[in-house]
């Protein structure tokens, strides 16, 4: 399957975060099965003023009273089919830029309401319902255990259908050079991740489960976090 995916980095350290390690190695899967359109946006560089709740962007047709750099990012996100949230997890969710970003796509609905199963959703502005929506997530905690919830939760509400998640914890690794030997594997079991996607629009449970359980044992893991000497 050959899609325009837009990668929307959420992490304020750009392209060193940890977490885009995993995905560029999930996007390399993706291309392994099928050329792929890829552009890589850097939420941190891009002028986004925070939203204010006027919602005259819902009854003027969509145009938000900021004059910022969010206008050219809503028409790249309709013009792509994946939208693939990279972001690493602060205060159990998202960084604040990403969020900011996230408010800001108000303009693709109005303030009229339908029910969608038990609960309501403001009707669209615009054509969307071709996206596909994929949330990379990586946290510094040993495990995944009370962890990403929250980040799950949210990312699940605000694309509640046709989204797949990734969460993968002990990310940091992903940045040193000497951890190479638990972090190549499993990048390399992202990678057949981004395969599976392309191929068939899904990733396996076992393989998720895979992908986010710990690369290390949590002990020696928080150990090494915590200054502490780690016995051979």
């Amino acid at each position: 399957m050959t899609m325009k995916i837009l990668v929307l980095n959420g992490s304020p350290k750009k392209e060193k975060s940890d977490t885009m390690h995993i995905t560029r190695s999930f996007v390399q899967g993706m291309e392994d099965a099928a050329p792929q359109e890829v552009h890589v946006i850097d939420i941190a560089d891009k002028h986004i003023e925070f939203c204010i709740g006027c919602f005259t962007c819902k009854r003027n047709g969509g145009n938000c009273v900021h004059n910022d750099d969010m206008k050219s990012l809503l028409d790249e996100i309709l013009k792509s089919d994946l939208l693939l949230f990279n972001f690493p997890l602060y205060g159990y969710g998202m960084p604040a830029q990403l969020k900011a970003f996230i408010e800001r796509t108000m303009p693709l609905s109005c303030m009229k309401m339908k029910k969608v199963g038990e609960r309501y959703e403001h009707v669209g502005q615009a054509d969307f319902a071709h996206l596909r929506y994929l949330m990379i997530c990586g946290c510094g905690f040993p495990n995944s255990k009370g962890n990403f919830e929250p980040a799950v939760a949210q990312f699940k509400l605000l694309f509640p259908r046709q989204h797949t998640i990734i969460t993968v914890p002990e990310s940091p690794m992903f940045n040193v050079p000497q951890a190479d030997i638990v972090t190549k594997p499993r990048l390399e079991l992202v990678r057949e991740a981004g395969w599976q996607y392309a191929a068939t629009g899904e990733i396996s449970a076992d393989l998720l489960a895979q992908i986010g359980s710990p690369m290390i044992p949590e002990e020696t893991y928080a150990a090494i976090a915590n200054g502490e000497r780690v016995a051979n």
